[in-house]
Parts: structure tokens; sequence; C-alpha cells
């Protein structure tokens, strides 16, 4: 299944552009209430997670769109980026390991987003 939400779209263009390891899109919307997808990004330290979230904000400002929540931004093991349909979870390697969200939401349809990053 293809990609055709365009706020999805910008969003892993973002991270994928700034070295996001293992990004991945499930559409969540059938399964649940809280948000119609999930993004879910790895960086390689809490440096690197923090980053992804600021470029994520920078680059979607410059559209006029403002997250609507913003959690675990301090500690960047684990950073939940609101905005309200989508839901952008960028973990480290080693929260990513252990919460294991793809396991959690497997009957999920996963997005193909090969179109849009670039490898």
């Amino acid at each position: 299944m293809k990609c055709e939400n365009e706020l999805v779209r910008e969003i892993v263009k973002v991270l994928d552009k700034k070295k996001a390891k293992d990004i991945q899109v499930l559409k969540i919307g059938e399964l649940t209430t809280i948000a119609d997808y999930f993004i879910i990004a790895t960086g390689g330290s809490s440096t690197q997670v923090q980053a992804l979230c600021d470029n994520v904000e920078e680059e979607l400002l410059k559209q006029g769109i403002k997250h609507s929540s913003l959690e675990g931004y301090n500690t960047a093991t684990w950073i939940l980026l609101g905005y309200d349909d989508v839901l952008v979870h960028i973990f480290q390697e080693e929260p990513r390991e252990f919460y294991k969200l793809e396991h959690l939401w497997q009957d999920a349809p996963v997005i193909d987003i090969s179109d849009i990053i670039t490898d």
C-alpha cells in the first residue's frame, strides 16, 4: 500500500534526509482512534533523536503546521511528536527494540514508503 497522506510523506522525507534509520509507517486508523498513522524511526544517539525531532518541527512550521503534542524531548530515548492524526515515534535503538511498536501494532498495514526514502 503506497502512502497517499501528504503530511506523512513530508515527515518521512525529513527523517530520511536527516539520516533516520529503519523508518516505518503503520496505518493504525482502523485499529484505534488515537491516530491514523504511526511513523517510527531510529536515531543513533540522544543528540540525533533530538535533531530529527527538531528538523521535523522546523520543516513543518515552514508550511504552517505545528505539532499538537511533544513528549520525551529532554531524555531523547523516545520522542513522541503528535500532529493530530499522525504520531511520530523517534527512538534510540535500544528502546525501539525493547518496546517493539511494530510488533504491538502488527495488525496495522505497513505503508510502502520506498518511493519516498533514498536509501
